[in-house]
């Protein structure tokens, strides 16, 4: 059957799916919320920017004839991901998730579960502490409630504005990281707490055997709720998908 594919993007997976689906010749597009300044070049055609949420994605997949969407987001954008199960059920499109297995705590990982941001903000309520604050810059803001910590920041693009954390380095710098990259630039800080979203995936784990190595706690934030729908882990799982089953509306 044609295949006019939309891909929900923004990840290292969307972008080796995005390498695959052009190899196939299939047709497709690209589309990034447009919140890195420097997005690494694509195999397909890109768009940036929103929809205009469950409606605007809805009348864009009729508009554009599109056959299938690929939900590659990042796990926390689950706002887009939740318009994409309401716009492709509304407009019967079949719609399938790529979507990172999230980290399982091993033998020697000191983890402390939050469900959100403010419950991350609200562990730090104490003394001083030097923070790797390994979030993205999206949600920085919140952790101005606790001025006291010093913050160590790694961001894709360097801050357009003053950051609201009054004590903190900003390392700009684009992954993957090793391990032992991350355990010597949480030597070198004197890092003793990690916060970081439990993102999945191989891209940024280093830094959590680097803090297992390290015998370093890490609170680490949760995933967002995202309402059912078919998933796979793998680009391959998206292509057998796209084979043999794209047909199912899987929502």
């Amino acid at each position: 059957m044609t295949r006019n594919l939309l891909i929900l993007g923004g990840t290292l997976e969307a972008r080796e799916l995005g390498a695959a689906i052009a190899a196939r010749g299939w047709q497709g597009t690209l589309s990034l919320a447009g919140r890195v300044e420097r997005p690494l070049r694509q195999p397909l055609p890109q768009r940036v920017g929103g929809f205009g949420g469950v409606e605007g994605l809805r009348s864009y997949l009729r508009d554009n004839a599109i056959t299938h969407v690929i939900d590659a987001t990042h796990p926390f954008a689950a706002q887009m991901s939740r318009n994409a199960v309401a716009a492709c059920s509304a407009a019967r499109v079949p719609l399938l998730a790529l979507s990172r297995a999230p980290w399982v705590a091993q033998e020697g990982d000191l983890w402390v579960h939050v469900a959100d941001i403010p419950g991350a903000v609200a562990a730090l309520d104490g003394a001083p502490r030097r923070v790797m604050l390994a979030i993205g810059r999206q949600n920085l803001p919140a952790f101005a409630a606790c001025p006291q910590h010093f913050y160590l920041l790694r961001l894709v693009d360097a801050p357009s504005a003053p950051l609201p954390l009054p004590r903190a380095h900003v390392i700009v710098d684009r992954g993957p990281f090793t391990a032992e990259q991350d355990q010597a630039l949480m030597a070198a800080h004197q890092i003793d707490l990690i916060i970081s979203k439990n993102a999945g995936g191989t891209g940024a784990y280093a830094k959590i055997i680097a803090a297992r190595q390290l015998g370093l706690p890490v609170i680490m934030i949760d995933r967002p709720h995202v309402p059912p729908r078919h998933e796979v882990h793998d680009v391959a799982g998206v292509m057998a998908w796209l084979d043999h089953a794209g047909t199912d509306l899987g929502v």
